[in-house]
């Protein structure tokens, strides 16, 4: 366990139950959702490969034009 943590740890354990399970609950939490992307980022590689490449074909046929950050990308149907 690092330090840090151990600090916190020990800030943590000064408070009241209700507070300690709070915070316990969101610890919890942002381990879980930090599972769950990993999981989905890891299962999506050949998604996002092909998304690429699609993207590398576009930019190839001249599909693509160079936006400023400023710019708003309106999509016109």
């Amino acid at each position: 366990m690092t330090q840090l943590l151990q600090q916190a740890l020990a800030e943590v354990q000064k408070l009241p139950q209700a507070e300690q399970d709070a915070i316990a609950e969101l610890i919890l939490e942002e381990l879980a959702d930090e599972r769950r992307w990993d999981e989905t980022f890891a299962n999506s590689q050949d998604q996002l490969e092909r998304l690429a490449d699609k993207a590398l074909d576009d930019i190839r046929a001249g599909r693509t034009r160079e936006m400023g950050i400023d710019e708003k990308f309106v999509q016109q149907f």
